[in-house]
């Protein structure tokens, strides 16, 4: 004896499963923009503490060559930004603003920046 055909649930996992799909995809998606977003500020923070690490040690002339250098230097080629650096009252501070990019390194980016903001004390010179 056969079971009416319509009320045979074969292939419906499948079904479901192929409209589950784009949810699935679009999570990853989002789950991935925020790992780079968090990687960004990583990033952002790590090249301020340098700058302003190199620009305590430099002389005042050459220290927002140094600064700008070493907030730069590190970074990986795919993320961009600007480094700016200050000196007022024998503290030094830096700046670093990146972009963050959208989904591949390296590839267009978010119109907002990333902030990264780092300070010490200057050091003396003997």
């Amino acid at each position: 004896m056969r079971r009416p055909r319509w009320k045979d649930n074969d292939g419906q996992v499948t079904i479901e499963f192929l409209g589950m799909t784009p949810l699935i995809i679009l999570t990853l998606v989002l789950m991935w923009q925020f790992v780079l977003l968090g990687y960004t500020y990583t990033l952002a923070g790590n090249a301020a503490d340098e700058a302003v690490r190199a620009a305590t040690a430099a002389d005042p002339g050459a220290r927002q060559g140094a600064c700008q250098q070493a907030g730069l230097d590190k970074l990986p080629g795919a993320w961009s930004g600007t480094v700016e650096c200050n000196t007022a009252g024998g503290y030094v501070t830096a700046d670093v603003h990146l972009e963050v990019p959208v989904l591949f390194p390296g590839s267009i980016g978010f119109p907002f920046t990333v902030d990264g903001h780092a300070g010490a004390v200057e050091e003396e010179k003997d």
